[in-house]
């Protein structure tokens, strides 16, 4: 049963909320967050009506909140939504996605997700990735986005400054000349996945040239963590 639970957030989080609430799950509301604890089923006809209703409102073509899973605690199910429609989904490959893991990330913009050349990119991690990221360890390139032949990777250090903050929330990227456009480029970081498996949701800002310093936002990359085993 609980993987048609898992379906009925997946679809409409709203609306698998109000399930698990009434197959006597524990149900907590904080900050955009759904979360669902302690499920204790009662009957498969009523978690069976809440699909049929969220296939129902599909079919009509009702929006359903863009779902992010985030699986960092293991005693439930939780789930946030995003209702900015200036969302924007960034490309991005991890060596290897398993909690704890020592992982290259390549964080990819590719010529269409920017319209001016850049100055200053800055990478906003949430809190909850709990790692030490190390300045000597991030570099701006230019980068081969992978496909069927070939590998994402970087192809040419672009030379910058790096700088972390002391939390590891923020990366700032100072190239020393401005980086044109025509060109995907992206951000090669060496470091060691979190502990608590999830999603978790990297945003890019880019500043371009000019004499207001002002950055944009340019996209999102929502990067994936299993579980250890």
């Amino acid at each position: 049963m609980s993987w048609l639970l898992l379906f009925v957030l997946q679809i409409w989080p709203p609306l698998g909320c109000l399930c698990a609430f009434g197959l006597q799950g524990r149900l907590v509301r904080s900050n955009g967050l759904c979360v669902v604890k302690r499920l204790v089923p009662s009957g498969f006809k009523a978690l069976a009506s809440c699909a049929a209703a969220c296939l129902a409102l599909a079919g009509l073509g009702v929006d359903a909140p863009r779902a992010q899973a985030d699986a960092g605690s293991t005693s439930g199910f939780e789930f946030r939504w995003d209702s900015q429609r200036d969302y924007r989904k960034l490309y991005y490959f991890i060596s290897s996605g398993r909690a704890t893991a020592r992982s290259d990330y390549y964080l990819v913009l590719s010529p269409k997700d920017r319209k001016t050349a850049l100055i200053k990119l800055a990478i906003a991690v949430p809190k909850d990735f709990d790692t030490k990221l190390d300045p000597k360890a991030i570099e701006l390139c230019f980068m081969n986005r992978g496909g069927v032949r070939e590998k994402t990777g970087c192809k040419e250090v672009i030379p910058a400054t790096v700088e972390v903050s002391a939390d590891s929330t923020a990366v700032e990227i100072f190239p020393d000349r401005p980086v044109p456009t025509g060109k995907s480029i992206g951000v090669h970081m060496r470091l060691y996945n979190p502990f608590n498996p999830g999603m978790y949701q990297f945003n890019a800002l880019g500043q371009a040239p000019g004499d207001v310093p002002v950055s944009g936002y340019l996209g999102s990359w929502v990067i994936e963590i299993s579980p250890e085993t």
